[in-house]
């Protein structure tokens, strides 16, 4: 691929109905970071621990990770528009019903299914995009992953200036940009073809059988861990108020969409997929055990937060990226099997973080986050020569 296919250029001449989806992935992804700034807030209204608050993260990350499965299976018999419309009809509801609850087991439970919402829209929006956008694959994952960037990082400024005013507020936000996302999808999407086969709930499962998609979803799956350990613990380690965290992970969100935008296809056009991937792996391992290292430097840590924002970026597109190409199979079945795996392993660091905390320290959380990722440079290792193809 040229570094011209990847250019920013490609974001701007695109249809309406790309814009579209774009958009509501936009506010989808502001879901994952928006309660970032809120948690110390939820921890002491609802007298919680850093672990039971955590489990925002992890019932949200547990459910999506699940209902991936059957995403592929529901889109082959209603259509692509009516799932990702189904999907975001969930969210709005469940953040709602998050924003109206009274007790921590509530919010969790209604993450769980604002969860099942996301993955219904999120596992289609991918191939919806790829399907209308202009100039072929990767310009769609191009402006894919930049709405993922800008929704990662406009989550935590809105959760934060909304968890001023109440840690409620973040909620009912997403509810109301929900809404309006599903009136942009419903008029300017056009419905998209059902797929000429239908897919079987296997599909995913069978999908893992090809061993190059195999090792990405294990790759992701070990590298999401030290992701969401960064995501979902620092927050109570940086003794920040709601807007402070907001801004922190603002920027932090910033340097992900640039990376994932700007600096990953110019990586990979003069290096490669794969041994960019292993390098940056290294970083973020490095920069999760830096962390650890200086858990009791404010300034130390805010620094680390925004360098492993360039990291990641990096890392999300090459994946994206790979598993599209990887396996022999459609591109919505390769994306449900692998974000089944990368997001239902993942569901476990947010709540280990916490606990890990209460148990043995506050270091020790990043200390074991930097050495799974390093697991997922040996796991990507182990499975390499499935993957020669790519590029």
């Amino acid at each position: 691929m040229s570094a011209d296919s990847h250019s920013l250029r490609t974001i701007l001449k695109q249809p309406k109905s790309a814009y579209a989806v774009a958009f509501a992935c936009v506010v989808a992804f502001m879901g994952i970071g928006l309660v970032d700034p809120i948690l110390p807030a939820i921890a002491a209204k609802l007298d919680a621990t850093p672990s039971q608050v955590s489990l925002l993260f992890t019932s949200y990350m547990l459910m999506t990770g699940v209902t991936m499965l059957i995403t592929g299976w529901l889109s082959s018999r209603i259509g692509p528009k009516r799932t990702m419309l189904f999907g975001l009809l969930a969210i709005i509801l469940f953040a709602f019903l998050g924003g109206m609850a009274n007790s921590i087991n509530g919010i969790v439970w209604f993450r769980a299914g604002w969860g099942i919402g996301n993955a219904f829209f999120i596992s289609t929006a991918l191939a919806v995009i790829v399907s209308v956008a202009s100039g072929g694959t990767a310009s769609a994952i191009v402006l894919y992953e930049a709405a993922i960037g800008l929704g990662m990082s406009v989550g935590p400024l809105l959760g934060g200036l909304l968890g001023g005013i109440s840690w409620r507020g973040p909620f009912f936000g997403v509810s109301v940009l929900m809404a309006i996302a599903f009136l942009a999808v419903f008029v300017l999407l056009n419905d998209v073809p059902k797929p000429k086969k239908r897919t079987s709930l296997l599909d995913p499962f069978r999908a893992l059988r090809y061993p190059g998609l195999f090792t990405m979803a294990i790759t992701a799956l070990l590298y999401n861990f030290g992701f969401f350990t960064l995501l979902a613990y620092s927050p109570f380690v940086l003794h920040m108020d709601e807007h402070s965290l907001g801004l922190v992970f603002f920027f932090w969100g910033v340097l992900l969409a640039i990376t994932s935008v700007i600096v990953a296809p110019k990586l990979t056009d003069r290096f490669g997929s794969v041994p960019t991937l292993y390098v940056m792996l290294l970083l973020l391992a490095v920069d999760l055990a830096y962390m650890g290292f200086s858990v009791s430097s404010q300034t130390a840590l805010v620094v680390a937060i925004a360098v492993a924002g360039a990291i990641l970026g990096i890392i999300n597109t090459i994946l994206t990226t790979v598993v599209m190409d990887v396996a022999p199979v459609e591109r919505a079945v390769a994306s449900s099997a692998y974000s089944f795996v990368r997001f239902v392993g993942g569901a476990i660091a947010p709540w280990l973080a916490g606990k890990l905390a209460e148990m043995y320290g506050s270091t020790v959380p990043f200390y074991v986050g930097a050495i799974v990722v390093v697991i997922s440079i040996l796991a990507l290792s182990t499975g390499r020569r499935h993957l020669a193809a790519v590029k």
